[in-house]
């Protein structure tokens, strides 16, 4: 009878202790385990990264460190890390925390109003995993420049501004095809017929749209300001667009930073292939990373007779379009003297 009673007892114990044990190994794994006050927080993994290098990653996050590496071991997180972008939602215990380190998220990067290879690269480097240089190398790569009939001078064709999904971790080389698979999708059959309708290349229209882009920020007036410029290279005169001094002269400084709001007789002769006042034709690459409004523009352009234009002193923004040279002069004596009045002399 006392065995059975120290029987009974000693079951009763096992079974309450157990009990504690599952409660705690319970409490450990499903209670919550965040530490910050916003709804979601994003944490980045790089590729080839230990369990080491995770927790320092997540150890900010989290409450109970002791807790998160209990859980990571019995689901063998350590021996799986995957690198890439994930997503902590505020309230995750630690099983739900290990699952969300299993699944990345992708990243939506974008790019725009670049004027330089370098600088439209830098700019995406900022949003995923691979650097600026490792990209920049892989965009100039020899092979690549002459597969698709690119030089470093007109790259910067190939990135059509825009919204595109990445995984954070994504290769160098499979950012460079997803691009130049965007790229060829773009210049579809379409806009390919409108190019050779006006007897120009894909890379000669991104860098008159370019132009275009830089002379007004207002889209419904670029198909007029691109029919301007298509009026002048078809009566085989120069661009003489301003827009390509003040990239000349930033190119031959090595300073895009400066703001030039004035272009100056002086600054007319610079010696560069991307002044349109001493050059025939569009310059050898875009002189900023033109938009689609305004590569549209230039293959959607205006019919008209304007030749010359001039920013308008009373629609702030837009321009006064003229036929003849005497009223493009009038146009010009007005902007002037409003200019001068503002004191802007550079």
């Amino acid at each position: 009878m006392k065995l059975r009673k120290i029987i009974a007892l000693v079951s009763l114990v096992v079974v309450i202790g157990g009990s504690i044990y599952g409660y705690l190994v319970y409490k450990d794994i499903f209670s919550e385990n965040t530490a910050f006050s916003e709804d979601r927080v994003a944490v980045y993994i790089p590729k080839g990264a230990t369990f080491s290098q995770v927790q320092d990653s997540v150890k900010p996050y989290i409450a109970d460190m002791e807790r998160f590496n209990m859980v990571a071991d019995k689901k063998s997180y350590p021996q799986y890390v995957k690198s890439g972008k994930f997503i902590l939602k505020r309230g995750m215990n630690s099983n739900d925390i290990i699952n969300a380190l299993r699944q990345p998220v992708p990243v939506n990067i974008s790019f725009n109003n670049q004027e330089t290879l370098d600088r439209a690269i830098g700019r995406i480097a900022q949003q995923i995993e691979p650097d600026s240089l490792t990209l920049l190398k892989v965009f100039t790569h020899k092979n690549f420049l002459d597969e698709n009939g690119f030089t470093e001078d007109n790259l910067l064709s190939m990135f059509i501004p825009n919204t595109y999904e990445f995984f954070w971790d994504t290769s160098a080389l499979k950012v460079r095809e997803k691009l130049a698979k965007e790229y060829r999708k773009f210049w579809n059959e379409e806009r390919l017929a409108k190019a050779e309708r006006l007897n120009m290349t894909p890379l000669e229209v991104s860098s008159l749209a370019a132009i275009v882009h830089k002379e007004t920020v207002k889209e419904d007036e670029r198909p007029r300001v691109a029919g301007v410029y298509l009026n002048r290279l078809q009566k085989g005169m120069k661009l003489e667009a301003d827009p390509t001094v003040i990239y000349a002269i930033k190119r031959q400084s090595g300073d895009f930073d400066q703001v030039i709001k004035r272009v100056l007789n002086k600054d007319l002769v610079i010696d560069s292939p991307y002044n349109t006042y001493k050059n025939q034709g569009v310059p050898p690459g875009p002189i900023a990373m033109p938009d689609i409004s305004a590569i549209d523009a230039v293959l959607n352009a205006e019919k008209h007779n304007y030749i010359y234009f001039c920013a308008s002193t009373t629609k702030p923004g837009y321009h006064e379009f003229a036929v003849t040279a005497a009223q493009h002069q009038e146009n010009a004596r007005k902007y002037h003297a409003w200019v001068q009045k503002l004191g802007i002399v550079r």
